[in-house]
């Protein structure tokens, strides 16, 4: 990276802010509340054409009814050699649960002194806008880079949704670094893990409610049981467990006994001239970012197991058990990675550098409390960091905001470190 270039750079940042303001707006102005989703496709559709005018390639790819996923790349003029980057977030935006207590319309960006107003402005397209508006002054200042620079655009995060495990599943090339624009306040920040599952309880037979009598009283001779009344057997089990992972597992970052087993959803029987034949639990797990989704089921199935063949009927009607899915909205179900930092990489100190060159300190450097696409990263051992602007407070708010300054300051270390990262060779570092 010469001076020149940086400076340069840096100068159409200050200069360019009623642009960034107009991309940020544009981005706004698209509907693309999630749920109910599925209305997504013009906004993509618009920010591929936009791309495309600053010389990425671009590539469209349809995911569910009127969404879309996008990626696009700049491509590097020494991409063997130098090292590339990814950047990724997510376009669909919290549902409007209170719109009453807006005062601004959603979908209008309002600039309030160093306050915008709108939805999507924290989580998260602000840093959406600030990785167009960066593409944009790369073009217009004709700036090349050796490595690759990438720029994933997904929807679906909001609900679960696995558009950026689509993305990276169809990825042809190594990432050597990638940083995910989630709401972050700036800091660096990894995350725990999150998967639902359903247990259910089923029972071989179906009974008319006059055969409870023969199943419960003494003499009744009828080997049979209610899944409603056995579920309590499988949710002993699930707060052993919790309590269990809550004395002997621990990680940096997170308050003691923060992988939790929440029973969130139960549902069983027919009506009440049945005995319940069928019982399901819907459940969230929580882990540490050492942990592993398919570690973590495991665990889950072998203590609920183990109760259930403790039990005198279930040991012969066993729990079965479904992980995760795709999508709240489709599958009721979701799987959302853990995501381990790697402060000794190569690319994390170079970010660093840049975040404390601009922000005129050190970044915090910690664990999310919630949960994002960064653990699909972590998921494919992609080095990566969840770091973007807005806070957290203001995620999913009414009258969600972000700090224009934040946003400048932002653009400027993404900026710097896109400089600096895709200019240098990969046998100069140790990622």
């Amino acid at each position: 990276m010469t001076t020149d270039e940086k400076e340069a750079v840096f100068a159409a940042i200050d200069q360019g802010q009623e642009e960034f303001l107009h991309i940020l707006e544009r981005l706004v102005a698209f509907e693309t509340v999630s749920p109910p989703a599925r209305n997504t496709t013009p906004l993509q559709e618009w920010l591929a054409s936009e791309l495309a005018q600053y010389g990425l390639e671009t590539k469209l790819e349809d995911f569910y009814e009127k969404d879309r996923l996008l990626e696009a790349k700049k491509p590097g003029s020494a991409p063997a050699t130098h090292h590339n980057l990814m950047l990724n977030g997510h376009v669909d935006v919290a549902a409007l649960e209170n719109q009453d207590l807006w005062e601004t319309d959603p979908f209008v960006l309002t600039k309030k002194g160093d306050t915008l107003i709108g939805r999507g402005v924290s989580d998260m397209k602000g840093a959406m806008a600030a990785y167009v508006f960066i593409f944009k002054i790369l073009a217009d200042l004709n700036i090349d880079l050796p490595g690759d620079l990438y720029l994933q655009s997904v929807v679906g995060e909001e609900l679960g949704e696995a558009g950026t495990k689509t993305l990276l599943n169809h990825h042809q090339n190594p990432i050597d670094f990638a940083i995910v624009g989630d709401t972050s306040d700036t800091h660096f920040q990894g995350q725990g893990g999150v998967i639902t599952g359903w247990i259910t309880l089923k029972s071989p037979h179906t009974y008319h409610d006059g055969n409870r009598i023969k199943m419960v009283q003494t003499g009744g001779g009828l080997k049979a049981a209610s899944m409603v009344e056995k579920m309590p057997v499988v949710m002993s089990a699930l707060q052993q467990l919790e309590r269990y992972w809550g004395i002997t597992k621990s990680y940096p970052g997170f308050a003691p006994g923060t992988d939790t087993i929440n029973p969130a959803y139960i549902e069983g029987g027919i009506h009440p001239a049945f005995v319940a034949d069928e019982c399901r639990l819907w459940i969230t797990v929580h882990f540490y970012p050492n942990e592993t989704v398919e570690g973590i089921e495991q665990e889950v199935e072998e203590a609920v197991l183990a109760a259930a063949k403790a039990d005198p009927w279930l040991k012969d009607n066993l729990p079965t058990f479904e992980w995760g899915g795709d999508s709240m909205l489709v599958d009721q179900g979701e799987i959302f990675p853990a995501l381990e930092l790697n402060p000794d990489g190569a690319a994390f100190k170079k970010l660093a550098q840049a975040h404390e060159e601009n922000f005129g300190q050190k970044p915090v450097v910690g664990m999310s409390t919630s949960v994002s696409d960064g653990g699909w990263f972590g998921y494919y051992h992609i080095p990566a960091v969840v770091y973007g602007p807005g806070q957290l407070v203001q995620a999913h708010s009414d009258n969600e905001s972000a700090s224009l300054a934040q946003l400048q300051t932002y653009t400027k270390t993404i900026a710097a470190f896109i400089l600096d990262w895709c200019q240098s060779e990969k046998s100069e570092v140790t990622d």
